[in-house]
């Protein structure tokens, strides 16, 4: 990719992007609404603006199709604060689009129209900024970029050019497992997939289901070791009203929920992931990431849309009280 490299960039998300269409009539089957809100979509994508929104430099490497959705998308980038200078064009294919059924508004039922592939699933090492992917502090990736070629196999050239990080170095490359069964011909192919990133990574994200497909049990302090023992440094296992358990190979602490009313169940997951990135890269304890990023995930929750309704700096100090120092 024969892009300049974003200045002082902290954060390179990669994976999935698209125009998410939610309904305005609440708790009926898609057949039955009457408005749909348009809004920027898509799980790496809704993870660089969660960051962006706490005032971190990030962009997403991914691609669109050349129809006037991506204008759109590039547009709510820069207005959300996150570089569009990734973001490449597959020439014959469509931006992907996503309906949400808020029914029930918890775990709401996607449609993805994705077909016959989606241009986020087409990257290839032409498309990959490698001075970018080796040097920037944290470096994002999810199941669902692993889960066809040519972005499987690009997606781990990347990890591997970059390599693990050291422990203690202030670096990461986080894997946000992103189970998505539709992606998949079976839970079989995702895991050994799975397990081939998983020798790349410091960091690992996801809930019961996820962490099943991974590494075969959904009990969080069971699956939290087997993470470790590959060789990972901080796993974290969500376990949505239940809170999230926090793993290192010296210790593990469960850290409660944020209580909230549920209006959409979408994105919370991605301003968890944007406020972890934010934790990370400001060398936060571990049990610190997770506070704010269950605090995050919950103001989420309690909207409606992802991209739009992720919370800034302001709104999640009056949540869970001034951030820690950043440790010199």
């Amino acid at each position: 990719m024969a892009v300049t490299p974003v200045p002082d960039l902290e954060a390179l998300t990669v994976g999935r992007i698209g125009v998410d269409l939610y309904p305005e009539q609440s708790g009926v089957p898609l057949g039955q609404v009457d408005t749909f809100a348009k809004s920027l979509g898509g799980t790496a994508t809704n993870v660089a603006v969660a960051a962006a929104r706490l005032g971190r430099r990030t962009a997403v490497l991914t691609k669109v199709g050349p129809d006037p959705f991506s204008v759109y998308i590039r547009d709510a980038l820069r207005g959300f604060g996150v570089d569009p200078s990734y973001v490449g064009t597959a020439p014959d294919l469509l931006t992907p689009v996503t309906f949400c059924a808020l029914d029930p508004p918890a775990d709401p039922p996607l449609l993805f129209y994705r077909l016959p592939v989606a241009p986020d699933l087409t990257l290839t090492p032409e498309d990959v900024p490698w001075e970018v992917v080796k040097e920037v502090p944290l470096f994002w990736v999810t199941g669902t970029g692993a889960s066809v070629e040519p972005a499987r196999g690009t997606q781990l050239q990347m990890l591997a050019h970059r390599g693990r990080p050291a422990q203690g170095s202030g670096r990461w490359s986080v894997f946000d497992l992103d189970w998505r069964p539709m992606f998949w011909p079976s839970p079989e192919d995702a895991r050994r997939a799975y397990r081939d990133i998983l020798q790349h990574v410091n960091v690992v994200v996801g809930n019961r289901a996820e962490v099943e497909v991974a590494v075969g049990t959904r009990e969080p302090i069971e699956a939290a070791r087997r993470l470790l023992d590959l060789g990972v440094e901080l796993a974290l296992v969500k376990q949505g009203g239940d809170g999230v358990l926090v793993a290192t190979p010296d210790h593990q602490q469960m850290i409660p929920a944020q209580p909230v009313e549920v209006v959409c169940g979408l994105g919370a997951g991605d301003a968890f992931g944007g406020a972890l990135v934010h934790g990370l890269l400001g060398g936060w304890s571990p049990e610190e990431c997770a506070r704010w990023a269950n605090a995050a995930g919950a103001i989420v929750a309690g909207r409606l849309a992802c991209a739009d309704a992720m919370p800034t700096m302001k709104e999640l100090e009056a949540e869970v009280g001034r951030p820690p120092e950043t440790p010199l």
